[in-house]
């Protein structure tokens, strides 16, 4: 996934932005909630985990911008404000979901599996098709009674496509998913990923819509 993490704590930041690329996130890390908005209006991300006490522009008033621009884009609150108030306003204002500082960093995974699976109108934990399942959680994939290990970055397109089977997904759609600001981008970086993908999963695992992009059956 495509992450905006807003945390002004040098320390904080550094832990969860190194926490999320080890579980095959892409993360833009920003540290005022003035970045953040700007951020906000230029990217197109899976989730923002936002911070409430920010410098140049409180968060609240970053959730405030997210939802008045009508971006659906899940947002977790990650703050010290842990009064019931505070938790309240937030939700209230957009917010799906609030997590109160110090918090574990296998509980801050399960809530961003359980927002994201929500945002995309999914139940169930372990995304599926007619093909294959996909565990966040694990990221392994089963097909036909067999796991397989993926790598960070074929589980993160992976993932992508599961989210939304059915649906089509071009190279630049792909890219803006899994890579973040600074992380350089080879011409032919999806193509061999799904290459490396068909070669574990079958060639039927991913669909190649010719002019379009690709897609997993639903």
């Amino acid at each position: 996934m495509r992450i905006l993490l807003v945390e002004d704590d040098e320390l904080i930041g550094k832990a969860v932005k190194q926490a999320l690329n080890d579980t095959s996130n892409a993360v833009d890390w920003v540290q005022d909630g003035v970045t953040a908005s700007s951020s906000i209006e230029l990217e197109n991300y899976s989730l923002v985990l936002l911070d409430l006490g920010l410098p140049r522009k409180d968060g609240l008033d970053v959730l405030k911008d997210i939802r008045s621009a009508r971006k659906d884009m899940p947002v977790i609150i990650l703050t010290a404000r842990d009064s019931v108030e505070d938790r309240i306003k937030g939700l209230d204002l957009g917010a799906d979901d609030y997590l109160v500082k110090p918090f574990s960093i296998d509980e801050l995974h399960a809530r961003m599996r359980a927002v994201v699976r929500r945002n995309n109108g999914i139940a169930n934990p372990v995304l599926s098709n007619s093909i294959m399942e996909l565990d966040p959680s694990t990221r392994k994939v089963i097909r036909d009674n067999q796991t397989y290990t993926l790598s960070a970055k074929e589980y993160a397109l992976l993932h992508v496509l599961m989210l939304r089977p059915g649906n089509i997904f071009s190279r630049d759609q792909l890219e803006e998913s899994l890579y973040g600001w600074n992380e350089e981008v080879a011409s032919n970086a999806v193509e061999f990923l799904i290459h490396a993908l068909r070669k574990k999963l079958g060639k039927d695992a991913i669909k190649n819509i010719r002019g379009m992009g690709w897609m997993v059956s639903k």
